[in-house]
């Protein structure tokens, strides 16, 4: 049992994609550790997703701060992935948040992972 903050388990039970992904595979996913019951050998690599010549690393975390809320994404093997959908630029994925045309490489701020900070996304076309 470990304890966690209210925070850091809403965070948690976003990262399952569906009721068969337990707490401990998106842990296990997150530290780059194997599924419990699976080796290394087996588990592909996850992929990154690339836009513009920009790649930003599968694991990846998005937000984007919208009229008073946090509004999260993440890279998930070779998608952006928001909420349920999949988006296929940074711009799509600031509309789908706004209703409206934004610059979503000014909209979204990334962490890397195993970064701890945050940074706008683009300061990463360089």
């Amino acid at each position: 049992m470990i304890d966690i903050s209210f925070d850091t388990y809403k965070q948690l039970t976003l990262r399952r994609a569906d009721e068969t992904v337990t707490y401990d595979d998106v842990i296990r996913d997150l530290l780059e550790l194997p599924r419990a019951g699976t080796t290394t050998s087996t588990q592909p690599a996850k992929k990154g997703w690339t836009y513009k010549n920009v790649t930003f690393p599968h694991g990846t975390e998005l937000r984007a701060a919208y009229k008073g809320a946090i509004h999260n994404a993440r890279i998930d093997d070779g998608e952006w992935v928001q909420g349920n959908e999949t988006m296929n630029s940074p711009s799509e994925a600031a509309h789908a948040v706004t209703g409206t045309s934004v610059n979503g490489w000014t909209f979204w701020e990334a962490r890397l992972p195993g970064e701890s900070d945050w940074t706008l996304i683009k300061w990463m076309r360089r």
